[in-house]
């Protein structure tokens, strides 16, 4: 399991809001192959044309609520 969750990444779109608040949402999966590029697959589009792609965590590893948003908002960063 540890070599599959290293392959993995979760891919985001981040809206930023009013007040400084950034909106997360859950938007696809990715896959690091052997040479280094990612395969993306994506349920949805994001309206701002940016991807976040971080590395996926397990269920047990993430926050209090398991809420990707809280965790997120806490922890801003910029997106490219």
């Amino acid at each position: 399991m540890e070599s599959q969750s290293s392959t993995m990444k979760v891919v985001y779109t981040v809206v930023e809001r009013s007040q400084g608040k950034s909106f997360w949402t859950r938007i696809g999966v990715g896959f690091v192959n052997k040479d280094g590029s990612i395969n993306l697959r994506l349920d949805a589009l994001p309206t701002n044309g940016t991807l976040q792609v971080r590395d996926w965590e397990p269920q047990e590893r993430r926050s209090g609520d398991g809420s990707e948003r809280g965790r997120r908002d806490a922890n801003p960063e910029t997106v490219f």
